[in-house]
């Protein structure tokens, strides 16, 4: 009797762990993926899993494989979903995607080479008042503050008329410093105590307060802006703007570093761990099998080139996290964030600068302006000018070649 009751409590544990569900996901609808039935061949998909989206046999409690198909956990009330492989590459059907890759784009003009691309930006964080909240703000005695939220903005509004005169259709996931959302933290107190009780953490008056913050510029704000891009632009690609930050300790007393440096990200490597959540599983497949990453990859090898030259700054290097090298770029990971997974169109997320980095910092000081100023012997524009002219070149560069 005793073993039985084991028996059935470590069924029942696992049961309740498929049917977890991630800080204000929607419940999964599986049949989004019933328009993508063989549109990929069983070499094509497992590749893609085992390399980019769940390596290391993370899928293996959440997938299993007959020769015909793949069998996918869904919810413990529901039977798994089937996804059947076309039989061969002559038999794959094509993907119900809303964006196009280069070479479907039409042929451009001369001096429009961004023609017929739609572009989304989305202006990471957020900025004002707001950016405290968020934890992305610092300030050194009596300097400027250094808020993410307002410097990536800043890039996303010089970046639209230099895209649009190339012939690019251009919008931007939000246009202010505050955010998309109306919802506000305190709406998602009940979400914030199940959270920290998911997490097993302790649930106090602060953490309560803290943790609801975090699901509404996290969780909400990112889950708006998701929504926006998928069922109102449908756009082309989108690129998510970023700036790093090294730890910079007491945020009373935020200290420098002396490393500056770039990457770039693309979805993937999903944890064991994360793929336990129903609508993370769903979120990974609708990834892998529009085939984004056909498009993400080329476009982040052609932007990091460019970027890496026009800033000279190294690559930075991942030294722990679910994270995973997709070819031998230094400066290119595949990571899984709410961002990147829940637009469902290529993205690719830029991360160049340390705020907090001496030389960074300087130049942030220094403000947006015309020409170039001199910063440790070497004549520089703007941070933001630099930033804006750079991406632009890369998107050039690459959909030049169609």
């Amino acid at each position: 009797m005793k073993k039985l009751f084991l028996i059935f409590t470590v069924f029942f544990l696992a049961i309740h762990a498929e049917a977890r569900l991630s800080p204000l996901a929607p419940r999964p609808s599986w049949s989004s993926l019933d328009g993508f039935q063989e549109t990929m061949t069983k070499a094509d998909f497992m590749a893609l899993l085992d390399r980019i989206y769940a390596p290391g046999g993370a899928w293996s409690d959440a997938i299993s494989f007959t020769k015909d198909a793949a069998i996918i956990k869904t919810s413990p009330d529901k039977s798994p979903y089937v996804f059947r492989f076309a039989p061969d590459e002559a038999s794959v059907r094509q993907a119900p995607v809303y964006w196009r890759s280069r070479r479907v784009l039409p042929p451009f003009e001369p001096g429009k080479p961004l023609a017929g691309l739609k572009i989304a930006i989305d202006p990471g964080h957020l900025g004002g008042s707001w950016a405290r909240m968020e934890e992305r703000w610092f300030q050194i005695g009596n300097t400027t503050p250094v808020t993410e939220g307002d410097m990536t903005l800043k890039v996303a509004k010089l970046l639209v008329p230099r895209l649009t005169e190339l012939g690019a259709e251009v919008f931007l996931t939000r246009s202010k410093p505050a955010p998309v959302t109306s919802a506000r933290p305190s709406q998602f107190r009940s979400a914030a105590v199940e959270s920290l009780q998911q997490k097993n953490d302790p649930v106090t008056r602060e953490s309560v307060t803290k943790e609801s913050e975090r699901l509404f510029y996290r969780v909400s704000e990112i889950r708006k802006r998701g929504r926006l891009v998928n069922e109102s632009i449908k756009p082309d690609i989108v690129l998510c703007l970023h700036f790093n930050a090294e730890d910079w300790g007491n945020e009373k007393d935020p200290r420098l570093v002396n490393d500056n440096h770039m990457h770039f990200l693309v979805t993937g490597a999903w944890s064991k761990e994360e793929l336990t959540y129903e609508d993370q599983r769903l979120d990974m497949l609708v990834k892998l099998l529009n085939r984004s990453f056909s498009e993400e990859l080329p476009l982040a090898n052609t932007l990091s080139g460019v970027m890496s030259k026009a800033t000279g700054l190294p690559p930075y290097v991942y030294r722990g996290g679910s994270v995973v090298r997709v070819n031998d770029n230094p400066y290119l990971w595949a990571r899984n964030l709410l961002a990147n997974r829940l637009f469902t169109c290529p993205v690719v997320y830029i991360e160049p600068y340390v705020m907090n980095s001496r030389s960074g910092f300087a130049r942030i000081q220094a403000g947006d302006y015309n020409g170039r100023r001199t910063f440790g012997g070497v004549a520089r524009q703007s941070i933001y000018r630099e930033y804006a002219d750079a991406v632009t070149a890369g998107l050039v560069k690459y959909y030049s070649q169609r």
